[in-house]
C-alpha cells in the first residue's frame, strides 16, 4: 500500500541484490538489531529473557548474519552485573551482542552508519530494509536516514529477528534457523518460558549491586573524572561545536517586549502535511555532510567521520537551529511534486517572492536578514512524537512566529508557546489545502495586544494577484500562565524576570 506502506511489488520482496563487497541484501533485512537503554533497564524479566533466548541459540549453533549491525546498550551497569553473574552475557557477546555502552544509542540515531556499500545499494535499488530495537522511538529517518522499515520489540524478539535476519520471516510459521546439523529452529524451540526467567530473577534483586554500584557515581570512572572542569559560579563557555552559549537572552531587559504585536508580511516557511512528529522538525539521528548542520561542522573542523549526531550535539543551537525542518524524510509540499507525482524529501522550501529553492534554514535566515516575519502550515497532529524542546526552540530562532495547524500534539503545542511562537488552529472543516494556499502569499495576523486564552485571531491571507481573504483562526494559547508566558516572548525571558524581580 502506497499509504503508511511502501508500495513494493510483493514479486520484488524475494529479489536480491548486490552491494559493492558483495553482500546479498533483499527488502525486508535487518541491518541494525538493538537492546537499547531506557525502556527495558527497568525490567530485568526481558532482559534476562534475550539472554537465555540467545544462550540457547548458541547451544544450537545458531548465528546472526555479518551483515546484521547488533549491540547492547543498558542504561546502568547493573544490568551487565546481573547478566553477567547469570551465565548470559557471554552468550549473548558470543552471537553478536557485547556490550556497547551505556545509555542512548540506536534510539536516538547513535548506531552509527551502514556500510558504504549497503547505502548504495538500498538508495540504489530503493530497498527497503529494517531496524528492529527494544527502544521506544522509531520515527522517519531517526534510527539511519536509509533503513525506512524500524520496528520496536521486546529485547528477546530484537535476538530473534537478529538471528532470522529478515522482517519478512513469520516466527510464528516458518524456522528463525538451521542448527549445524542442518534442521529446522523454530522461535519455540528457543524462546525461554517463564520458570526459566524467574529462576534467574534473584540475580536482578541484589541491593548491594546498586549501592556498590552507585553509591559514588565518580567511583571507578577514570576517563569521567579526567575531564577538566571550570571553576567558580559562572561558566566559562568553551569554543565547542557540541556545546555554545544559547541565545535566548540576548537583548534581555526587565520590561517584556512586543510579543503581543500584530505580525504583518509574513511568509510561509513551509506547507506541511497530516502527523508531523517533533523528529521531522527537529531530527535526533545523523547528520548529512550536504546539510546546513553538515557544512556548519565542516567549516568548523569537524571531519565528516566526527559528525555524531543531532541528539549528541543538542547543546549547540548553531547546530540545532540548522537541523530543524532538516528530516531526510520530510516533505514540505510547498515544492511542486514531480512529474511522476512523488514529492521531494528533505528540507527544502522556495524563497519568496524569488522562487529559490534552498534549504529551510537558509531561506529562514534570508527572511531574517529582510525583517520578514515566517508562518509555518501544518495538517493534524502537529507535533507528535517525543517531546523535544529544541522542536520548539529551533522553530523559534529560525525566526518563526506563529504555527498554524488542523491540531496540535499536546506537549508540542505548550513547547511552542513557552518558546513565544503562536500556534493557531484551523477551524473544523478548513486547511491550508482548502484556503488554496501555494506558498508565494504574504500573511497577516491580527494578534491583539490584550490576550485571552483561546480567543479569535484573523489571519488575512494577500495572494501574488493581488486578492485577499481573512479568516478567523483559534489562539491555542490556552490557559493564563501560557497568556503569561507569550507575552514575555517565552517562558525563559518570564521565569528569569521573575527571579530578578524577586
Amino acid at each position: 500500500m502506497a499509504q503508511n506502506g511502501f508500495a513494493k511489488d510483493p514479486a520484488d520482496l524475494g529479489r536480491g541484490y548486490r552491494a559493492a563487497d558483495g553482500t546479498e541484501l533483499k527488502n525486508g533485512d535487518v541491518l541494525i538489531a538493538a537492546i537499547t537503554s531506557c525502556t527495558n533497564t527497568s525490567n530485568p524479566g526481558v532482559l534476562l529473557a534475550a539472554g537465555l533466548l540467545a544462550k540457547k541459540a548458541v547451544a544450537r549453533g545458531l548465528k546472526v548474519d555479518p551483515k546484521v549491525k547488533t549491540s547492547l546498550a543498558p542504561g546502568s551497569r547493573v544490568v551487565t552485573d546481573y547478566l553477567q553473574r547469570a551465565g548470559l552475557l557471554e552468550p549473548l557477546t558470543e552471537i553478536g551482542f557485547g556490550l556497547a555502552a551505556y545509555g542512548c544509542t540506536t534510539c536516538i540515531g547513535n548506531a552509527g552508519d551502514l556500510p558504504a556499500g549497503f547505502n548504495e545499494a538500498i538508495v540504489a535499488n530503493d530497498l527497503v530494509c529494517a531496524a528492529v530495537l527494544s527502544g521506544n522511538r522509531n520515527f522517519e529517518a531517526r534510527i539511519h536516514p536509509n533503513l525506512r522499515a524500524n520496528f520496536l520489540a521486546s529485547p528477546p524478539l530484537v535476538v530473534a529477528y537478529a538471528i532470522a535476519g529478515n522482517v519478512n520471516v513469520d516466527l510464528m510459521t516458518e524456522p528463525i534457523g538451521k542448527d549445524r546439523e542442518g534442521r529446522d529452529v523454530w522461535l519455540g524451540d528457543v524462546w525461554p518460558s517463564t520458570a526459566e526467567v524467574a529462576e534467574l530473577m534473584q540475580y536482578a534483586m541484589d541491593a548491594k549491586t546498586f549501592r556498590r554500584l552507585y553509591a559514588d557515581l565518580t567511583r571507578d570512572h577514570a576517563l569521567w573524572n579526567a575531564v577538566p572542569a571550570a571553576q567558580g559560579q559562572v561558566y566559562d563557555w568553551p569554543r565547542s561545536t557540541y556545546i555554545a552559549e544559547p541565545p535566548f537572552f540576548e537583548g534581555f531587559t526587565m520590561t517584556p517586549g512586543a510579543a503581543a504585536a500584530p505580525i504583518r508580511g509574513a511568509r510561509a516557511l513551509g506547507l506541511f502535511g497530516d502527523s508531523i512528529t517533533t523528529d521531522h522538525i527537529s531530527p535526533a539521528g545523523s547528520i548529512k555532510e550536504s546539510s546546513p548542520a553538515g557544512q556548519y561542522l565542516i567549516a568548523n573542523g569537524v571531519t565528516r567521520a566526527d559528525f555524531n549526531s543531532y541528539g549528541a550535539r543538542r547543546g549547540n543551537h548553531e547546530v540545532m537551529m540548522r537541523g530543524t525542518f532538516a528530516n531526510v524524510r520530510i516533505k514540505n509540499l510547498m515544492i511542486p511534486p514531480r512529474a511522476d507525482g512523488t514529492r521531494e524529501e528533505g528540507g527544502v522550501t522556495l524563497h519568496q517572492p524569488s522562487g529559490e529553492k534552498m534549504p529551510i534554514y537558509d531561506a529562514a535566515m534570508r527572511y531574517v536578514e529582510e525583517g520578514t516575519p515566517t508562518v509555518i502550515f501544518g495538517g493534524e497532529e502537529y507535533g507528535t512524537g517525543s517531546s523535544r524542546d529544541w522542536a520548539a526552540k529551533g522553530t523559534q530562532l529560525l525566526g518563526v512566529k506563529a504555527v498554524v495547524a488542523r491540531s496540535f500534539e499536546r506537549i508540542h503545542r505548550s513547547n511552542l508557546v513557552g518558546m513565544g511562537v503562536l500556534p493557531l488552529q484551523f477551524p473544523a472543516g478548513q486547511s491550508w489545502e482548502t484556503l488554496e494556499l501555494r506558498g508565494d502569499e504574504r500573511f497577516d495576523i491580527d494578534v491583539p495586544a490584550v490576550l485571552e486564552p483561546q480567543q479569535e485571531i484573523a489571519l488575512t491571507i494577500r495572494r501574488k494577484d493581488g486578492s485577499s481573504e481573512t479568516v478567523r483562526l483559534l489562539s491555542r494559547i490556552d490557559t493564563p500562565i501560557e497568556v503569561d508566558y507569550f507575552r514575555h516572548g517565552g517562558i525563559l525571558p518570564f521565569v528569569l524576570r521573575e527571579l530578578l524581580a524577586a
